[in-house]
């Protein structure tokens, strides 16, 4: 069974940055996407931004275009989340997610995704 195992969530203040990793733990793993998406406490999980494998066309929720930065290290089966300017609402758990089927249907939808990581805290003070 493929995981996905998160890294780098933390503690920032506002205006700061941090970097996010997410690696599949088999290298053999096929992947079509990748995306990132987030859960502030009692709201629904939501898009953030995601990364075609090939080609790496990125796509970005309107809150964090221009501040946020998704990557992907194809050879390390490993996507990644630079987060600048960060700001208070930008406080949830972040969860990284893998297309692993290439189904059609929106990537900014949850559904498209098969494989979830446990999630990591990013808290931003104020």
């Amino acid at each position: 069974q493929v995981q996905l195992v998160e890294s780098g969530g933390g503690l920032v203040q506002a205006g700061g940055s941090l970097r996010l990793s997410c690696a599949a733990s088999e290298r053999s793993f096929s992947i079509y996407t990748m995306g990132w998406f987030r859960q502030a406490p009692g709201k629904e999980r939501e898009f953030v931004a995601a990364i075609r494998w090939n080609g790496g066309r990125t796509y970005y929720a309107d809150s964090v275009q221009g501040r946020f930065t998704i990557s992907r290290d194809n050879a390390k089966n490993t996507v990644y989340l630079q987060m600048n300017s960060l700001k208070p609402e930008d406080t949830a758990v972040y969860y990284c997610a893998a297309d692993s089927r290439g189904y059609s249907g929106s990537l900014y939808g949850r559904s498209r995704y098969d494989y979830w990581g446990q999630g990591t805290q990013v808290t931003v003070s104020s």
